[in-house]
């Protein structure tokens, strides 16, 4: 006799602003053992490799319970650090790597406004749907709030102190080039800005932020680049993603 499947466990929000509650996160991490937001590794794998070497010290914001890490370990970059402000989402992370014989990456409990960590010690920081959460409560997108403004700063401001000189910052995320250009463009940072997308007629953005590196031509590509079309009807979006998407896009029109 064929065993019933377990049932998922119910983790959707009533709304997306609980997306900005740590208790939130706790609850869910503490049910859910993967997720994957913004589509999994498969569908941006050849555009990370092309920026990540295997030599590279990495550091993931927000791993959640994502296998974010585990697919880049598996590509050959072993020295990677996971940061999560979830101490549930860390020790699950933590057991599930050692389960699985990835001893050499670290998980830590740690705010990415506030990183524990020493100037210029990574080659890359790279984030999925991370920076998203930031903008469910921003307001208007072409004027955010005062307060989304200066978390998102922070956040920036983190990642580009602990880049090396010549580090990568990638972003993969919902977040058009049009609303993410004056937080990426700010003066204060010395990075230039690329970017692709993924997806089919749904597009998620992979943006590639380079320091040291700026110069007129990187503030030329927000004009330039053709902007891809975006339908939230498509087959693509699936899940969770919707819920999150129908959010930001409400935001943004």
């Amino acid at each position: 006799m064929d065993r019933p499947e377990p049932e998922k466990p119910d983790v959707l929000p009533s709304t997306a602003l609980a997306y900005l509650d740590r208790n939130y996160w706790d609850k869910r991490f503490a049910q859910e053992e993967h997720y994957e937001w913004f589509k999994d590794y498969s569908h941006f794998r050849h555009i990370v490799l092309q920026h990540i070497k295997p030599q590279s010290s990495v550091l993931e914001l927000g791993c959640g319970n994502s296998q974010l890490c585990e697919e880049l370990y598996r590509d050959g970059i072993t020295e990677l650090t996971c940061i999560d402000l979830s101490p549930i989402a860390v020790e699950k992370m933590k057991q599930r790597l050692i389960n699985k014989g990835y001893k050499e990456i670290k998980v830590l409990e740690a705010d990415m406004l506030d990183l524990p960590f020493e100037d210029g010690c990574f080659d890359v920081v790279i984030e999925k749907g991370t920076m998203d959460v930031l903008f469910v409560d921003s307001g208007d997108p072409w004027n955010p709030h005062p307060a989304t403004v200066e978390k998102v700063m922070k956040m920036l401001h983190e990642i580009h102190r602990v880049l090396k000189p010549e580090g990568i910052f990638i972003s993969i995320t919902f977040g058009q080039p049009h609303f993410r250009r004056r937080f990426f463009s700010d003066p204060e940072f010395t990075w230039s800005i690329e970017w692709n997308t993924f997806g089919e007629t749904f597009h998620y953005f992979f943006y590639v932020l380079k320091k040291g590196q700026r110069s007129s031509e990187s503030e030329e590509c927000w004009e330039k680049t053709h902007m891809p079309s975006i339908s939230l009807y498509h087959d693509e979006l699936e899940g969770e993603d919707f819920l999150f998407r129908t959010n930001i896009d409400e935001m943004e029109s």
